[in-house]
């Protein structure tokens, strides 16, 4: 398993030392929201603090996977809870990988629901 997979595994099971062994110590998080996170301990905090704030990660499902010794990219979908709100979205990690941990991260979401272009823009 990529330290990537291994990472979105660590949050399925709400893990925050597991959260923690897969960065590096001065890890650098961009959250798709516009958080980011610097250093292993503010990323541990961060989870901390998400999972005592209620959130819940029902599932995160990688639906495409690109795994290197030095990078990792991932396309999901993230189903969760966040202030009482159960909510799903799509979206992409993409990781710098250093001696087997994430150096780097920076995650995107789908903002619109994606259709077939049939020669027509939706409203």
């Amino acid at each position: 398993m990529s330290a990537l997979e291994s990472s979105i595994d660590a949050w399925r099971h709400h893990d925050v030392n597991a959260i923690g062994r897969w960065v590096t110590e001065a890890c650098r998080v961009v959250e798709c929201y516009g958080p980011i996170h610097v250093g292993r301990a503010r990323v541990e905090e961060w989870a901390t603090t998400w999972f005592g704030s209620g959130g819940v990660v029902h599932g995160w499902t990688i639906t495409d996977l690109i795994a290197t010794a030095d990078r990792g990219v991932a396309e999901w979908t993230f189903d969760f809870t966040w202030r009482g709100s159960r909510s799903q979205l799509r979206g992409c990690s993409i990781a710098t990988i250093q001696i087997d941990r994430i150096a780097l991260l920076h995650e995107y979401r789908t903002e619109s629901d994606t259709y077939e272009w049939a020669g027509a823009w939706r409203d």
